[in-house]
């Protein structure tokens, strides 16, 4: 895996062995930041599950002013500040070891908002819609910002259309669903 644009483009990242990540696909994470590249510049962004950082490094080196990347593992949170000194983001991203309700919770207190807000909880644990709501109940998103979603799970466009906030796209790449909301 690798950054694949921007200041770092070409800048190899770490990854975690074995299947309790599964880093996001160069086709799909291009295809992603295709689509979001007009949020980006000067951007603030969470990368809520950030597993090896992947997500959240790749829009600091496209442009976005700070990052949080988030990761309630040791293993990934190992990772990922390898992979922040890899790309010499050390003054762009901050990274912090919680659990993600912890995370919003804290991010509430400091009343920070986000453009972009990538969501890529594990599978099959049911993480993603509370993450969702309480991203929307504590304000987090700002005004014309974003979330992304991604996840193989097809009924989570079910769960998140009787949330209080809009579907703005869909795109599907093989098994992975890559899902943007914006505020209603």
């Amino acid at each position: 895996m690798r950054v694949i644009g921007g200041i770092a483009r070409g800048t190899k990242l770490y990854t975690l062995d074995g299947l309790a990540t599964r880093p996001t696909l160069d086709r799909v994470k291009e295809s992603l930041f295709s689509i979001i590249q007009l949020y980006i510049e000067d951007a603030s962004v969470l990368d809520l599950f950030a597993g090896s950082g992947a997500l959240g490094l790749e829009a600091v080196s496209r442009g976005a002013s700070f990052t949080i990347l988030s990761d309630s593992s040791r293993r990934a949170n190992f990772i990922i500040q390898q992979n922040i000194i890899k790309t010499k983001f050390q003054d762009k991203v901050m990274l912090l070891e919680m659990d993600y309700k912890a995370v919003l919770q804290k991010m509430k207190e400091e009343t920070r908002e986000f453009d972009i807000i990538f969501l890529d909880p594990p599978y099959k644990k049911n993480l993603l819609i509370d993450a969702i709501k309480k991203i929307i109940e504590y304000d987090l998103l700002s005004q014309n910002g974003i979330i992304v979603i991604e996840t193989d799970e097809k009924e989570k466009i079910g769960e998140i259309s009787d949330i209080d906030i809009n579907i703005k796209d869909i795109r599907k790449y093989g098994r992975v669903l890559l899902i943007f909301l914006e505020q209603v």
